[in-house]
């Protein structure tokens, strides 16, 4: 099995500290204090359904195969909040799906858009939990899935959008007056009708850092997980003012290191707090994208050791199937071509790569030139081949996007096959 730590609290409030502040300098965190609690790692035995790792150079990363999903704010806004009771059946439903599929780690994203389905004094309740963004549910969300979760054995990773305070004009509905967007406008860029914390802002990155810190701090969480939102555009517009005052001269790797000061900070956030936590990106499958689009040099994170570290995993997104094939010809993303590109990469010991497959595409194809491209993902095997291929090549584990696509009313007729196929690989037929 992989490592996990148990939840530390069979009380029903977690554990709370006061807050810190923290200043960031030459893009690095400054240390938690040592009002941060330890946690230590249970090591249990040796799991046999994937290659072993060997990280004895780092513990926050487990020692066998890594085995997750993504529960998206799609899943959240599913669910019954009206109490604490409805909300915990949804919540031992969908872990009771996910251990019975034989995953070990719950990728749960706990603030969406500069909200937070926890209680926070840095951000306002998210509009998920009672349908007004800054309303308390009267029930602490996050308290229950840790409790559900580690009661079945499964790892929480915190996943945090950390820029994105909305999504569209309708997305959150409204925001809450301590919505970042109305209490530091001048920390804020818009990109159509999205809001976005500005990545050239260091205070809005500080602050950030801080919320990490703070959830660290109240919550027995196993790690902290952020994706592929980074910059959110590339006009040169939206950060002008602070590029003319940094005297850098360009633009795309002042950008760049804007966006690696903040994982750094956040990388040494979650150390001071616990060694044995993990911090890991999902970037997009195409490191082309992550590099030029949204500014995050990803190939350098994953090379990056020792005081240079900043991530202890990442998970690229290689939603494609075998053969997908470009509108060009090029087969360069197809399953079998980009997951030997990224084990290609240099990376350090200690750092892990894992890979995030497409479970949405199951039914409906990865939208490729080829003609195969529906029926490929047809099969009712599609996801399990994808394993098998990633235990062949030695990769420390994969992720699922996205539990609705596998479970519930919504996923398609051949997600119980992709299922049952799945858990004959974990072990968990029958």
């Amino acid at each position: 099995m992989t490592q996990r730590r148990r939840s530390k609290k069979t009380e029903v409030e977690p554990r709370r500290f006061g807050r810190r502040s923290f200043l960031l300098g030459a893009g690095a965190a400054a240390c938690v204090g040592a009002g941060l609690w330890l946690r230590r790692k249970e090591i249990s035995g040796q799991d046999k359904t994937g290659k072993q790792q060997q990280n004895v150079n780092n513990p926050a990363l487990p020692a066998g195969e890594w085995r997750a999903v993504w529960i998206s704010y799609l899943e959240w806004a599913l669910l019954d909040f009206s109490t604490a009771d409805t909300f915990r059946a949804g919540c031992a439903q969908m872990l009771d799906d996910c251990a019975g599929l034989g995953l070990n780690t719950v990728l749960a994203q706990v603030r969406p858009f500069g909200d937070a389905l926890y209680r926070s004094s840095l951000f306002p309740w998210s509009h998920l939990c009672t349908g007004v963004q800054g309303a308390d549910p009267g029930f602490d969300p996050l308290d229950i899935l840790l409790q559900e979760a580690h009661g079945r054995g499964l790892s929480v990773e915190a996943w945090l959008n950390p820029y994105r305070l909305r999504s569209s004009a309708a997305m959150p509905p409204s925001l809450a007056e301590n919505n970042l967007a109305n209490t530091h406008p001048e920390w804020v860029c818009a990109v159509g009708d999205g809001l976005y914390l500005n990545p050239a802002e260091p205070a809005a990155a500080d602050y950030v850092v801080q919320g990490v810190a703070e959830l660290l701090q109240n919550y027995a969480v196993d790690g902290i997980h952020f994706d592929d939102y980074f910059y959110p555009t590339t006009e040169e517009s939206i950060d002008a003012v602070q590029f003319a005052a940094s005297g850098a001269v360009d633009l795309a790797a002042w950008r760049q290191q804007n966006v690696t000061a903040l994982v750094k900070a956040v990388h040494d956030t979650v150390k001071a707090a616990d060694p044995t936590l993990r911090f890991g990106i999902s970037p997009q499958g195409n490191p082309d994208n992550d590099l030029n689009s949204q500014y995050s040099a990803v190939t350098a994170w994953l090379a990056a050791g020792g005081e240079e570290q900043v991530v202890d995993y990442l998970c690229p997104q290689v939603y494609w199937g075998y053969g997908y094939t470009l509108q060009s010809g090029s087969t360069r993303f197809a399953f079998e071509n980009i997951v030997p590109a990224w084990l290609a990469y240099p990376r350090a010991e200690g750092v892990a790569l894992y890979f995030g497959l497409g479970a949405y595409r199951i039914g409906v194809g990865d939208g490729g030139a080829n003609p195969d491209s529906v029926s490929g993902w047809s099969t009712g095997d599609a996801l399990a081949r994808q394993v098998q291929d990633l235990r062949g090549q030695n990769a420390g584990g994969w992720a699922l996007y996205r539990y609705g696509s596998l479970f519930g009313a919504g996923a398609p007729e051949q997600a119980a096959a992709e299922c049952a196929a799945l858990r004959a690989l974990t072990g968990k037929e029958g």
